[in-house]
């Protein structure tokens, strides 16, 4: 059987956490920032968590 590949897009947007959790970039922190607050700009630059329903189909794009 060949190996499975992973998604090249996954790859790019997510990051597996040495616990074995997946981290995940915001959304909605590229353009049109001048009204946002920026407390609300400063919390979608720090990574957050993949939730656990999620979980399971970021671990099959990611073929791990």
């Amino acid at each position: 059987m060949p190996k499975m590949k992973s998604n090249s897009g996954a790859k790019k947007r997510y990051s597996i956490t040495g616990t074995g959790k997946i981290r995940r970039n915001h959304a909605y922190k590229s353009h049109i920032l001048t009204k946002k607050s920026t407390k609300r700009k400063r919390k979608l630059g720090y990574p957050a968590m993949v939730s656990k329903v999620d979980s399971k189909t970021a671990r099959l794009l990611l073929a791990c």
